[in-house]
């Protein structure tokens, strides 16, 4: 496909039922049917670095199965993202599971890949360990970026039992790595006791802000999305979505789960309150979905990753008409 045909869409579900085929990320078509894409959907069945529950190596695919209600006009930020951009699912990056090194390593050279033929990347995880080598590969295009990350938990840890490479570190080392803007961070959603109050000191001279899911509650969805616009401006941006910053009742199906989260609703209204911001990629991880229930984490992951993928496409689309 070249940069001036129309998008291919989503399979017709008045045509073909939703629960029938392959279940590609929205019923979209594959990457390779379509020869390039503006935004690929990535999995990265990997999850070698958590610390508590494992299982998160089959979130991508269940993200994907939940996907298929997805419908191709989002009303919430009033666009056709399938129309607007070619939107297309890359498959899996295969990673070894029993090498995290070698796991970042070859997760970023996929990136690198993909992001060089002239797409943003929204990954589906997968563990969190994953965020630091597409971190570095976005770095590389666009210069140290701006970072929103919801979670539960900070994941600025300097190492588990010696090890720098887990779920618990990216974050700390993408700043000693100076890939993020840190006049730009923010953790959303976080919650839940720490190993100490020395944990937030080092959090804040690393540069991030913290909007608590607490803090969620008591200011709403638009004040906080507001918030964040303004700490962004107009910085290359890459947004990492744990789905454990939802609330264990919104979200069963994942590896460390905190009691008082957000809801799945307050999650998807602080997204579309970004959509004026410079999204270059994005990933939602750690989808557990052996300890979910009636795919409710998935479902949730699948609409986070929609409304990205909008955001995404009305830019896309928006850049192409200035040209």
């Amino acid at each position: 496909m070249s940069s001036n045909e129309t998008p291919r869409g989503p399979v017709d579900s008045s045509r073909i039922p939703r629960y029938a085929g392959p279940a590609t990320f929205a019923r979209l078509p594959r990457l390779d049917e379509v020869g390039r894409a503006d935004v690929a959907v990535v999995g990265v069945p990997f999850d070698s670095g958590v610390s508590y529950r494992p299982g998160a190596r089959f979130g991508g695919n269940a993200i994907r199965e939940a996907s298929r209600l997805l419908r191709p006009y989002n009303p919430a930020q009033d666009a056709s993202p399938f129309a607007l951009a070619q939107v297309a699912d890359g498959g899996d990056i295969a990673v070894n599971p029993f090498n995290i090194n070698e796991a970042v390593e070859t997760i970023e050279a996929a990136a690198d890949e993909l992001l060089g033929t002239g797409a943003r990347l929204m990954t589906l995880g997968g563990d969190h360990t994953i965020a630091l080598p597409l971190l570095r590969s976005v770095a590389k295009k666009h210069g140290p970026v701006a970072l929103l990350h919801f979670d539960a938990h900070l994941d600025t840890w300097d190492t588990y039992f010696g090890a720098e490479y887990t779920h618990g570190t990216p974050f700390r080392r993408a700043v000693e790595e100076g890939i993020l803007d840190t006049s730009a961070l923010s953790h959303v959603g976080t919650r839940g006791p720490l190993y100490g109050k020395q944990d937030l000191t080092d959090d804040e001279k690393m540069g991030f802000g913290i909007v608590t899911s607490a803090d969620i509650y008591r200011r709403g969805a638009d004040e906080v999305a507001d918030q964040l616009r303004q700490r962004i401006g107009d910085r290359p941006l890459y947004i990492s979505i744990d789905i454990d910053c939802l609330d264990p009742a919104h979200a069963p199906g994942t590896g460390t789960p905190e009691a008082g989260g957000m809801t799945s609703r307050e999650l998807l209204e602080i997204l579309r309150g970004l959509a004026g911001c410079h999204l270059v990629s994005a990933d939602v991880v750690e989808v557990a979905p052996a300890y979910d229930h009636a795919e409710i984490t998935s479902v949730a992951a699948s609409h986070t990753a929609y409304e990205l993928t909008t955001i995404m496409s009305r830019q896309i689309a928006q850049e192409k008409a200035a040209k």
